[in-house]
């Protein structure tokens, strides 16, 4: 009954969650495990960069948080595999997962390396599905709800015809994998949804305008979004206030992308 649920039913209180957040050594990432462990959630903050993963569990400390580094490299199953298992070991079962990995291929298509199209399939699309379906298969298993955030892009709807091709097609693979999996899962209690951000600073995208310039003037704000900006919908994918919403990609693009 409504009448049971807080008035208004929002709340951003973490308490007894655990939250992986992949590609948590820089950027977007960083910021998610951050903002997942001010809310009270146990961050376990995955990726490849072992000193950075130490300097985001000392940053989360040092905020009152608590937080563990595990490595993690999305284009090898194995290594999946062995960090959710450190991960729940640690913690318990990962009740809430984002998907945030990836990397750009910063190329036209007909010049890219097979081993950088195969990187940018492992790390953006194949190791974020492995890693959705077996953080579902143990939530399944123990009988527990939970929550999947994807981290999408424009990109995945719109091209600019910039080099970033195949980066495009793995993001419109996250957002259809966010569609379908809510499906599946829905029965279960698992909410799967998605950010697609527009330009916001990042490692990535501050990468990208040293390669091609600033493009900030050619946008209806002519600036680039802050990932704090960002904070409010990725804690409303994570807590009770979005408990109907499922398989719903938000465009998160400061008006960049066209209508």
């Amino acid at each position: 009954m409504s009448e049971d649920r807080p008035l208004p039913n929002v709340s951003h209180d973490l308490t007894g969650q655990v939250a992986l957040v992949t590609g948590a050594t820089s950027g977007l990432g960083w910021r998610f495990a951050r903002v997942l462990a001010a809310c009270g959630a146990r961050v376990v903050g995955a990726g490849r960069r072992q000193d950075r993963l130490d300097e985001l569990v000392t940053q989360i400390e040092a905020d009152g948080g608590t937080a563990i580094g595990v490595p993690m490299d999305m284009t090898d199953t194995d290594s999946i595999l062995a960090g959710l298992d450190a991960a729940e070991s640690a913690f318990g079962t990962i009740t809430i997962l984002v998907n945030n990995a990836g990397i750009p291929d910063a190329q036209r298509a007909h010049k890219m390396p097979v081993d950088l199209i195969d990187r940018v399939f492992d790390t953006n699309l194949r190791g974020p599905y492995v890693l959705s379906c077996e953080v579902a298969r143990r939530l399944i298993d123990q009988k527990l709800p939970g929550r999947q955030v994807n981290i999408s892009s424009i990109g995945a709807s719109h091209y600019a015809g910039a080099g970033a091709a195949l980066y495009s097609v793995t993001k419109a693979g996250i957002s259809r994998m966010t569609e379908v999996l809510a499906v599946e899962w829905a029965r279960n209690q698992i909410n799967v949804n998605a950010i697609a951000p527009g330009a916001f600073h990042s490692e990535m995208m501050d990468g990208m305008v040293e390669r091609i310039g600033d493009f900030s003037e050619h946008m209806p704000r002519k600036r680039f979004g802050e990932p704090a900006q960002l904070d409010s919908t990725l804690l409303y994918l994570c807590s009770p206030a979005s408990d109907a919403v499922t398989g719903t990609v938000i465009k998160v693009d400061d008006g960049q992308s066209p209508r």
